[in-house]
């Protein structure tokens, strides 16, 4: 069935029997489709912020439209197909996977207003993608994936994906669903909505496209002056003196840091949002005294509340928290039922930043870890929960927007201007709310750090340019054996080359060492402090943390560079090397600014490896030696080394000491 094209403005409009859509532009070189079979299409943005008018063409030609927005063009036909161009050349088309190309996307009806809804498009063998968030699966290049967009702990759906062929995908939609990058099609699906909507963005680098990628959803902010040193922490510090001594102990060996954090259930209970007295009896005081050493508390948030919480009637009865279509309020058991409050009421985001600031902020605590971020809804059924927004199969992906909204908002209220929450979940536009994601709770495993580079690369191309991971990762590690310790010494290294060092885990505690608070709900893990994994990777880590303090000054350099133009601290290698092919399946090294090249070894045992050197000369900074670019080197590095190569002429080389 044909439909008919007509031009409003300088939009196209598609029309037939069962379905309306539009191609509009949006932004600088962008187009925006919406498609819907409801007959009309929302004014619905989600996160997408306003956009200046751009100057845009769009004709009615026969049986196509042509709309041109700069660098991009896209022409659509009266069978509903559509084709992308860059400068005239074809990036991206629809498919059909009908007969006859009879019929380009596919909506089943839900009852009401809702459907689910599919795009395809043709693939395309050279193409590569990258981004889509942040999963524990091994891949770098995307292409031959399937993901599911969903949020879990240790996977964070944000439905962006840069394009080797020069653009970016934006799949603008909340709703709990897939991607498909695989090698006959590349396909998005939301289970559950109103409409299609997705922007296409065009551009001659990674780098421009990640800027208007920015424009689009938001900057980050200026990251904070204290961020960029060492952070402390493990499961858990159970009372105030324990966190104070692990404090001044760092201080009286002569070791930066930079923050500690107070871990989860120091609360009195699960939705009160407060310390509790027995074990934290002065947190003022405790907070003064980390002040004047120089570090800068953070405590644990979790959004789930019970109903032997002191809030829960009030919050209930207001709709603050999460419900369910179908049966009780439980949705995730952790020491009885437990349910979570819906950032996406902003009255829930009003009273909940009242309970932190009375009870956290107050007393000095002025940086939060947003824990539990995804929800961690079990079983992970979205259909069965309502936001405030929706049904979470709707706009499930949306939580840890909101979550951080809430911290972010609250802060700029009372005059915070350095905002950091850690956070373990994102969703497009968290970046504009200082969220700082890691990866969720990793195995210490060789494998889980050989992961973690690969998603720290592709979360750092989908906009999230603060990011890091527990080093060490968060469980299964035994302290005493010689694996962990050359785990720890070679995550350590990785973490030292992050956009946050931070040192987190549940560590096995020692047979026969004894309870601190044995009354305690939540008993303490073992030890997690640099000086608890043996003589010989206590002086290796020294040196680490020292090294990052000289790389501060570096770091916030290109931190300041990140909230201007989107471009990340952490990037690929084809960041910076467009036009090297090379460097688009490298998934193991990667570049820390535009002057430092680190090659992470995440093995086992392992000593020697090879590293990638694109067009220049480049300086080992192990022993100095120069080589001249495009080529690989065979590099070597003792547990106590690691491999880092530095642009010759670069100042920061004389950091490597």
């Amino acid at each position: 069935m044909m439909g008919v094209l007509t031009v409003q403005g300088n939009k196209i409009l598609f029309q037939k029997r069962d379905e309306l859509a539009v191609i509009e532009p949006w932004g600088t070189d962008g187009l925006r489709f919406k498609a819907s079979p409801n007959a009309r299409l929302t004014d619905e943005d989600w996160n997408l912020l306003p956009q200046p008018a751009t100057e845009c063409t769009a004709v009615v030609e026969n049986d196509k439209a042509v709309i041109t927005n700069g660098k991009i063009s896209a022409e659509m036909f009266s069978s509903g197909m559509i084709i992308y161009y860059k400068h005239g050349l074809e990036i991206l088309t629809e498919r059909s996977e009908m007969a006859f190309n009879g019929r380009y996307r596919e909506y089943r009806s839900l009852g009401a207003d809702n459907h689910r809804a599919t795009v395809i498009f043709q693939p395309n063998e050279q193409e590569h993608f990258y981004g889509l968030g942040q999963e524990q699966n091994d891949c770098f290049d995307l292409k031959g994936s399937s993901s599911q967009l969903i949020q879990m702990n240790t996977k964070s759906s944000i439905p962006f994906v840069y394009s080797s062929r020069g653009y970016g995908f934006l799949w603008n939609n909340p709703a709990i669903g897939r991607c498909e990058l695989t090698n006959n099609h590349s396909l998005w699906e939301a289970n559950s909505t109103k409409q299609i909507d997705y922007l296409v963005i065009a551009g001659d680098t990674p780098a421009e496209i990640m800027a208007k990628y920015a424009d689009l959803t938001g900057h980050a902010p200026v990251f904070p002056s204290w961020a960029s040193g060492f952070w402390q922490c493990k499961l858990r510090y159970e009372d105030q003196e324990e966190l104070l001594t692990v404090a001044r102990e760092y201080k009286k060996r002569g070791i930066p840091i930079s923050a500690i954090i107070i871990d989860y259930f120091h609360w009195t209970e699960q939705g009160e949002w407060k310390m509790d007295p027995k074990y934290w009896p002065d947190p003022k005081k405790m907070c003064d005294e980390l002040e004047e050493m120089g570090i800068k508390p953070i405590v644990s948030i979790w959004p789930t509340i019970n109903q032997a919480s002191e809030n829960f009637k009030h919050m209930d009865e207001r709709n603050m928290l999460l419900r369910t279509e179908r049966g009780q309020y439980g949705i995730f058991p952790f020491y009885g039922l437990q349910t979570y409050f819906d950032p996406s009421n902003p009255e829930t985001r009003e009273f909940v930043w009242s309970k932190v600031y009375d009870n956290y902020y107050k007393n000095g605590i002025k940086s939060y870890w947003l824990d539990q971020a995804e929800p961690d809804i079990q079983p992970a059924h979205f259909d069965n929960i309502r936001f405030s927004r929706g049904n979470g199969e709707e706009v499930g992906l949306i939580y840890p927007y909101y979550y951080s909204q809430l911290f972010y908002e609250g802060l700029k209220k009372v005059g915070e201007t350095e905002i950091i929450s850690l956070t373990r979940a994102a969703w497009i536009g968290s970046q504009k709310f200082g969220a700082l994601v890691w990866s969720g709770d990793l195995p210490s495993t060789f494998e889980a750090l050989r992961m973690s580079v690969k998603t720290g690369l592709n979360m750092a191309m989908c906009g999230i340019p603060w990011w890091n991971s527990d080093i060490g990762g968060f469980w299964g590690a035994d302290i005493e054996s010689d694996y962990f310790k050359e785990l720890i010494v070679r995550w350590f290294q990785f973490g030292v080359f992050c956009s946050v060092t931070r040192l987190h885990g549940a560590r096995k505690r020692t047979p026969g060492q004894p309870e601190r608070n044995p009354g305690v709900k939540e008993k303490s893990g073992g030890d997690n402090e640099i000086w608890s994994f043996g003589e010989k990777a206590y002086p290796i880590l020294k040196k680490l943390i020292e090294l990052r303090e000289r790389l501060r000054p570096y770091i916030h350099k290109y931190m300041d560079i990140a909230s201007k133009t989107g471009a990340p601290v952490m990037r690929p290698m084809f960041f910076d090397y467009p036009q090297d092919e090379i460097c688009y399946s490298l998934g193991d090294q990667y570049m820390f600014g535009e002057d430092i090249l680190f090659a992470p070894i995440v093995n086992q045992g392992q000593t020697d490896r090879k590293v990638y050197l694109p067009s220049g000369s480049w300086i080992d900074v192990n022993d100095k030696k120069e080589y001249t670019g495009s080529c690989y080197v065979d590099v070597h590095a003792e547990l106590d080394q690691f491999i880092a190569f530095v642009k010759k002429g670069s100042e920061c080389l004389d950091l490597f000491v």
